[in-house]
């Protein structure tokens, strides 16, 4: 043996066991991913406060058509920027654009939505459909009065 000192072995404290090199980088594997994951937000953490808020679709052309889509708020009114889809002749669809992986702004893109900052993509209902795994856009409740022409939002 050389001029190192070597360490007495330790028994295992009473009731716990002996933690194996196996099993060690593996739990530290996971807890490596564990804070990865939470790093990227990947649940829907962006959350902004919402004010409720009504519209005229009339005052939007690209909702005179089932299937529509038009950013009706830039987040100056409730306090998140807002799209609304057509989805009936009188139902419509009210999502936030706040991506939920980051909090970047998502923009329509052909039928469906885009983040810039990841890649996210989102269907025209909200719902995630690629790129950077994330949940679905926020949706909010959206009523239309056909009698005033109106679309109360939130």
């Amino acid at each position: 043996m050389s001029g190192a000192a070597r360490l007495p072995a330790r028994d295992a404290c009473a009731g716990c066991e002996a933690l194996s090199r196996r099993t060690f980088l593996a739990q530290a594997t996971l807890a490596a991913a564990a804070g990865l994951l939470a790093a990227c937000n990947v649940g829907n953490a962006t959350s902004p406060s919402f004010h409720a808020f009504s519209i005229h679709p009339a005052d939007f052309p690209a909702l005179g058509t089932v299937g529509g889509m038009a950013v009706v708020d830039n987040g100056s009114s409730s306090g998140v920027p807002m799209a609304v889809v057509r989805t009936g002749d009188a139902t419509y669809l009210a999502l936030s654009l706040i991506c939920p992986h980051r909090g970047g702004t998502v923009g329509i893109s052909g039928s469906g939505f885009l983040c810039p900052v990841h890649g996210a993509r989102f269907t025209a209902t909200g719902a995630w459909a690629g790129g950077q795994p994330t949940s679905n856009l926020t949706s909010y409740p959206a009523q239309y009065d056909p009698a005033t022409g109106t679309l109360a939002i939130g």
